[in-house]
């Protein structure tokens, strides 16, 4: 499954930008090039975020269009299906361009469960009281 290598980008990407925090979710956009499902690569994160800080965190997956350019009619359009044929002349002699980005767009952190300092007196004021 070629899903694990993209789950192991994710997890590498998500981990640099939590920088210590534990993760709950993540929005990746993928182009329509690398044929994944929102489905397949939340089981793979699971298998390879297992023991992170990223373990239990769902993937929302955004697919970005690929651009075809018909050679037969010069019409270009975007799909998120990397196969399709013209929609102009329904020629199959097809060029693409792009499709094949992985980009972490955003992370979302889980809460803390504890937050050191006295919640009665810190206001957050690293100086201190007045």
């Amino acid at each position: 499954m070629h899903e694990f290598g993209i789950a192991e980008a994710i997890l590498d990407a998500v981990e640099r930008r939590a920088d210590g925090r534990r993760v709950r979710r993540a929005k990746v956009h993928a182009g329509a090039l690398l044929r994944v499902t929102e489905p397949a690569i939340n089981q793979a994160f699971a298998l390879v975020a297992e023991g992170s800080l990223a373990e239990g965190a769902r993937v929302d997956l955004v697919i970005v269009p690929v651009r075809l350019i018909c050679r037969s009619c010069g019409q270009t359009a975007t799909s998120v299906d990397p196969f399709a044929t013209c929609f102009e002349c329904g020629g199959a002699d097809i060029d693409t361009e792009g499709g094949d980005d992985l980009v972490l767009e955003s992370i979302q952190l889980a809460e803390a469960t504890h937050v050191p300092g006295n919640s009665r007196r810190d206001r957050g004021d690293p100086a201190g009281p007045s």
